[in-house]
Parts: C-alpha cells; structure tokens; sequence
C-alpha cells in the first residue's frame, strides 16, 4: 500500500504523515528538507538556484518511489513526484524564475521518470487557504522559510487547485483542513481517519 499525502507548503502534510504512519503502524517517507543543499539558497535567491533545486527535488523523489515500490512495505508519503513538475517547476517558469530552456529541460526528464513510475494506491489532498498557511509557516518557525511570500503561496495554491481538478492517476481524496486542528483535537484526526479508512476500503 503507498498513500502519499499532499498540500502547499504549511498544509500540514509531515505533520499528518507522521499521525498516519504512528497510527496504522506504517513506513513514512519525507520529503528531504533538512538536508537538502540547495533550499536555503533558493529562498535567498530563485532565480539563480531553481533549476538545481527542481532537479534535486525530482532525483530524490524518484528514488522515494522506486524505493517505495520495492519495498513490499505499507508507506506513506510526504509530497509527490508530481507537485514538483505541475506545482513548483511549473510555477518558477511562470513567475520568471526558471527560465523556459531550463523548464523544457526538466519538465523532458520529469516525464521520462514518470514512465517508470506508479502513482500512490491513495492521494489525501490538505487544501488550506493562503492565511491559514501563513499561520503555520510561521508556528513552525524555519528560518528560510521567512522569505516567502504571499503572491508565491497564493500562485502555488492555484497551480494545486489546477493539478488537483484534472488529477486521474488514481483515488484521491480532498480534506478541507482550515477548520482541522487533527494535531490537538482527536476528534478531528478521527475525522481525518474515517475518510482514508472508506477510501481504502472502497465505500465510496
């Protein structure tokens, strides 16, 4: 079983993988942050490190699902192969950050790696609105995460709400979590379980 999770940035997606994974007792995979070299740099200045990033975020993300789908192992995961073409790339192109040469460039071996891979048994969706991101962002308190903008949350959301609508690589699932707090309150993790739970039981 492979049930990815994703969301913009300060969605909550780590935080509910890792519920998820304590909960039914499964693998969790996330995304490399801390020890990602180029993620600090990109936030200093997109520009110059988008197409390393892009790249970095694509490498490790394949070999995430390659991984995943040797292991024989129930896994979830933090973040998909996808948002990094249809999301992020996508939008650095839009905004000027990644020029269209080295777009084109990416988005070539984007879908050369797509061709060897599986898309999750299950895609739980976290849609938040751009305030309640800029809450959290700021709760969690990581410094390179500072500079973020509102115009780029904002464009990111769109460029999910796009992905998501036309999403047909498999079960998805669409958790509105502005009103959640699944961290603090059981009722809402409860909430949040029973409609994984009908998804992958086939009720709906």
């Amino acid at each position: 079983m492979h049930i990815a999770v994703t969301g913009n940035i300060g969605a909550g997606k780590t935080t509910l993988t890792t519920m998820l994974a304590k909960h039914y007792g499964w693998s969790a995979q996330f995304e490399d942050v801390d020890h990602n070299p180029y993620l600090e740099d990109f936030y200093a200045d997109m520009s110059k490190w988008s197409f390393a990033l892009q790249i970095y975020f694509l490498g490790s993300r394949f070999r995430q699902v390659k991984e995943i789908r040797e292991s024989g192992k129930n896994i979830i995961q933090d973040r998909t192969i996808y948002e990094d073409a249809h999301i992020f790339a996508e939008n650095l192109n839009d905004m000027g950050l990644l020029s269209d040469r080295d777009f084109n460039n990416y988005a070539s071996v984007f879908s050369l790696m797509k061709s060897f891979v599986s898309a999750p048994d299950l895609l739980i969706y976290l849609k938040s609105d751009v305030p309640n991101l800029v809450k959290k962002i700021y709760k969690r308190g990581r410094e390179y995460e500072a500079s973020i903008s509102i115009e780029y949350l904002s464009k990111l959301n769109q460029k999910y709400e796009k992905w998501i609508s036309g999403y047909t690589e498999g079960k998805l699932l669409i958790i509105e979590v502005d009103d959640l707090d699944f961290v603090e309150k059981p009722e809402d993790f409860g909430f949040i379980l029973e409609k994984i739970e009908a998804e992958l039981n086939g009720l709906f």
